[in-house]
């Protein structure tokens, strides 16, 4: 008889077997000073498989034998290690000289290195933005990105910001907004339609900074090519915390604090406003009367009221506050919170902007590692009652020094002493009521499922809502009496929803001695708007006002109802060779409802490529001083689809008459995609075992077959009709980034930081431009915010007018005599930000510079109203401003004058940005308090500018008088439990 087969193996033979059977593996990841290190990432390489660190700094995942474990932290240097049998799962990772050096990247539909990225994709962490109290978290960028342009328009909370990436590429101003993601959804980042605001207001206003895990910038091809369309102006990635597991955490902030305007525009005092004003009517021979004169025979000679300080020298003060929770294990894990802030004005009034955040996001990993789930929610309630009062922005600046008071003893709006003059009280409609409501929710669920080693499937679908309400109450008595008006109010009504879905196959695996990561997907969104405007007129008392149902009269101003279609197939390919070389191939062919059938679809594609050549053998022995290099470029194509929707179709109205239609908009079926071609080469270097870095980047994008409303002739009875532009559009700059780590011991670690812009902006290409109609707007070689100007031709001898000159001498001007140009735009700009770390401490700040040009208020000197301290000049005989006088040439000078560079002046700045000082308690001290992180902090906003111009804000440099900063102060606590 044979003997039973032995079905025992050794443990030799069972190690043969190892790599095809996952074990989980668990351990400790601990700074170089052997403290656990929380929120780590440790991801099993080439594959979907994660997880987070917990506040202990443990872990745990699984993975086989051979594969590749990585971790990254914000900080610190990435760590890849290969499992075997012998690892323990304890990992010690090193700091980084750069923060942003080592950590995952999050380019969209894939993540990648700061080394191995062969796109330009610049990060901003939560830590650098948080704590500044701001109401769009874009503002926290201004200053830490080479090539990203945020300017605020105005100082009213929520307006929408002025974004640029790499500069202006289209005609069309609503065709240049970059592209918005949320947690992995796309959003409308056109500005909502706001009556009050002309700007409109930014979607992203409900987002809580506090919220924000980082937002990543893409800008070039290879970078953006995978969106297709939706990328030609740069895309913004905005990632939202996620949860550690762990017991449970709960995490709370809170800071308060004030704002007040930082700067004030000297102006003239009543003594020498009155003696400008004398002058005009003695060198205009004319006789002052209670008509033309009140400010000198009717007003008191020897009042004196600093507008400014009446208007914006108020103190705003600000509260935030935000809870969160985060527990699981290191299956399931989830983070839940909500925040609340709340700002109020400088203006003399009691209004305020509050805002409301909730977030959830949860985490499931099944038994079987091979389906993970993540849904995110955030949801965001913003109220602003300030928008109504913008005829406050103006009024400090224009109103006489020795003008009556505004108000009564009562509060009431002082006519009397106004209308006995023949004037209207400058603040006519300050009673107006103004309230506005967002709603705005963003959720997103991805599944991902492994099919395979190697190979998963992938859903991402979202479901974006936003809701506005904008009303504002018009009383009568906000108005002269005299006039007669009825109760009024406005209604501004905003819908926005999109939902998104986008499977997708996502391959990864080991080839020769290098890596293949591939993505095949399909995009399926739709979007809808919807805009009412309506007005109510005839309330019967007050208290009625903004009840539609109670006005006499319902007029409705506007409404649409537009519908989005887009659906896109994209690939891309990433192939790393031997951890020297990697290329990208990217391809999308994307769709589009808004153009017409025949040109709806169109292709768009990038290819990148990198080369780290400190890895090559003659750069390795040790000697050099040069520990990382690497050369990148990148081309690509991309369209943009950014005009308005049914633009080839003809459009009618129904007519206020019976049964009529009347023609709105002439078709056009032809037109199609802009495109945008980009190009980019880029060096990164580091020296000193990375202790200093250095990156340059070169690129050049040129956008063509320009989308814009062509003018028409009015006899066509059609003002423009959407076309296809034979224009070309160019982007070209260089931008350099510097990072630093001058200091570092045990105590002491000194990080510095520089990034430096240098744009160039040119129409390039226009044939036939001088017999279009846009012959007198752009110029070929010349940048597209021009201002085509006339030449000063300083004072008349005889009159002390201002003159511009007779070109071509024809007896009259007209604009074959504007023949000098003024360019509007940044001539550079960039930010130098510096962090010291003192044992608990740290202080962080950062400056902001710009050089540009810009324009300073009126100096029409002798009329009514006031001007800049520097008008008594005028007296002299030897100024180079006209005399006073408020006659109609003295108008007429001062009119043409406005149209030549004599009042555009220099706009540069050096501003303090940030400052901020952190603390954190030591944990001796609050261990009986059982509080695990406690931190107590001071943050500081534009608090120092330097600057030539003399104007209120050299960020906002148009005519003076405009502002968007407001110096803050604010303190706070951090406590984690």
């Amino acid at each position: 008889m044979n003997a039973a087969p032995n079905l025992l193996m050794s443990s030799s033979e069972l190690l043969k077997f190892a790599p095809f059977f996952q074990q989980q593996i668990s351990g400790t990841v601990r700074d170089q000073d052997s403290v656990p290190i929380p929120g780590v990432n440790v991801i099993v390489q080439g594959s979907s498989t994660g997880t987070m660190t917990n506040l202990d700094g443990v872990y745990s995942i699984y993975a086989r034998v051979g594969d590749t474990l990585v971790f990254s932290y914000i900080g610190f240097k990435e760590f890849k290690i290969e499992v075997s049998d012998s690892f323990s799962g304890d990992i010690t990772l090193e700091t980084s000289v750069d923060a942003l050096d080592e950590v995952v990247i999050n380019a969209g539909y894939y993540n990648t290195t700061q080394r191995e990225r062969t796109g330009n994709i610049v990060k901003v962490s939560a830590a650098e933005i948080e704590n500044q109290p701001l109401i769009n978290p874009l503002q926290a960028l201004q200053g830490r990105m080479a090539g990203v342009e945020i300017v605020p328009r105005n100082s009213l909370p929520g307006t929408a910001p002025s974004i640029r990436i790499r500069g202006t590429n289209s005609l069309r101003d609503e065709g240049n907004y970059p592209l918005y993601i949320i947690d992995g959804i796309p959003i409308n980042s056109t500005p909502v339609v706001s009556r009050s605001l002309s700007a409109g207001v930014d979607p992203l206003n409900t987002i809580g900074l506090e919220n924000i895990k980082s937002i990543e910038v893409l800008k070039d091809a290879d970078a953006t090519a995978i969106y297709g369309s939706r990328g030609a102006n740069g895309v913004i990635l905005v990632t939202t915390k996620k949860g550690i597991p762990s017991t449970g955490t709960l995490e709370a902030r809170v800071y308060s604090g004030i704002s007040t305007m930082p700067n004030r525009i000297d102006l003239l005092n009543t003594e020498q406003y009155l003696q400008l004003r004398k002058a005009a009517f003695e060198n205009d021979g004319i006789e002052p009367n209670n008509s033309n004169a009140y400010d000198l025979l009717v007003w008191d000679q020897n009042r004196y009221t600093d507008w400014q300080d009446y208007f914006i020298g108020g103190t705003s003060t600000m509260t935030d506050m935000n809870l969160q929770y985060s527990g699981g294990d290191e299956r399931t894990y989830f983070r839940l919170g909500g925040s609340y802030q709340n700002q109020g004005t400088i203006y003399p009034t009691d209004f305020n902007y509050q805002k409301i955040t909730g977030n959830f996001n949860l985490n499931h990993t099944d038994v079987s590692d091979k389906l993970n789930l993540n849904l995110s929610i955030t949801y965001g309630v913003d109220i602003n009652d300030l928008i109504g009062n913008t005829i406050l922005l103006n009024q400090p600046f224009s109103i006489p020094p020795n003008a009556p008071e505004l108000f009564t003893e009562e509060g009431r709006l002082n006519w009397e002493d106004w209308i006995a003059v023949g004037q209207n009280n400058p603040l006519s409609g300050y009673f107006n009521e103004s309230r506005a409501q967002t709603n705005n929710l963003n959720s997103n669920l991805v599944l991902n499922y492994k099919i395979l080693e190697g190979l998963s499937l992938k859903a991402n679908a979202g479901y974006t809502y936003l809701d506005r309400e904008e009303n504002v109450k018009i009383p009568t008595y906000s108005y002269r009496p005299s006039v007669n008006r009825v109760h009024e109010s406005d209604h501004t009504n905003v819908k926005r929803l999109s939902w998104i879905l986008e499977p997708q196959l996502i391959y990864d695996t080991k080839l020769l001695d290098g890596h293949l990561n591939a993505i095949v997907g399909v995009s399926f969104q739709k979007s809808s708007e919807i805009l009412k405007e309506q007005s109510g007129i005839g309330y019967v008392n007050e208290a009625l006002i903004g009840n539609l149902e109670a006005a006499q009269t319902i007029n409705n101003d506007d409404y649409f109802n537009r519908e989005y279609k887009y659906n896109a197939v994209f690939g891309r390919i990433g192939y790393n060779y031997k951890d020297k070389y990697f290329l990208n191939l990217t391809g999308r062919r994307d769709g589009s409802s808004r153009f017409g059938p025949g040109n709806r679809f169109a292709n768009f594609g990038a290819i990148g490529a990198a080369w780290i050549f400190s890895e090559e053998g003659f750069l390795t022995d040790g000697t050099s001083i040069l520990s990382f290099g690497k050369l990148r470029g990148s081309y690509g194509i991309t369209g943009n689809d950014q005009i308005g929707d049914y633009g080839y179709l003809d459009t009618y109205e129904v007519t206020r008459g019976p049964s009529g239609l009347y023609p709105t908009q002439l078709n056009n079926s032809s037109y199609s995609w802009e495109t945008n071609r980009k190009f980019e080469l880029a060096l990164e270097l580091g020296f000193f075992d990375d202790k200093l870095s250095i990156a340059g980047s070169w690129y050049r994008n040129r956008s063509s077959n320009q989308l814009v409303g062509f003018a028409l002739p009015s006899m066509t009875g059609f003002t423009s009709v959407q076309a296809n532009l034979p224009a070309t559009v160019e982007n070209k700059g260089l931008e350099l980034e510097l990072n630093a780590q001058p200091i570092k011991n045990n105590h002491f670690v000194w990080e510095a930081s520089i990034n430096f812009s240098l744009p160039n902006n040119a129409l390039v290409s226009y044939p036939q431009l001088k017999s279009s109609p846009y012959s007198n707007t752009y110029q070929i070689g010349k940048p597209l915010n021009i201002v085509w100007l006339y030449q000063y031709g300083g004072l008349d001898p005889e009159t002390g007018i201002y003159t511009i000159v007779d070109v071509n001498d024809d007896g009259r001007f007209d604009f074959n005599d504007r023949t000098e140009i003024e360019e509007l735009g940044r001539e550079y700009f960039g930010g130098f930000n510096n962090s010291f770390s003192f044992k608990n401490l740290n202080i962080q700040f950062l400056w902001q510079f710009v050089k540009q040009r810009g324009t300073l208020f009126s100096m029409d000197v002798g009329r009514i109203g006031n001007q800049r301290e520097a008008a008594i000049e005028a007296l002299n005989p030897n100024s180079v401003y006209q005399i006073p006088t408020q006659g109609v040439q003295g108008l007429i000078g001062y009119a043409y004058a406005q149209s030549t560079s004599f009042f555009y002046t220099d706009a540069s700045f050096l501003r303090l940005k940030t400052l901020s000082l952190n603390y954190s308690l030591p944990s001796n001290w609050i261990e009986s308090l059982k509080v695990k992180k406690a931190s107590l902090f001071i943050q500081g906003q534009n608090l120092f500018t330097i600057t030539p111009y003399k104007g209120l804000d050299p960020e906002v440099p148009q005519a003076g008088t405009s502002f968007a900063n407001l110096r803050s102060l604010t303190a706070g606590i951090q406590l984690n439990f």
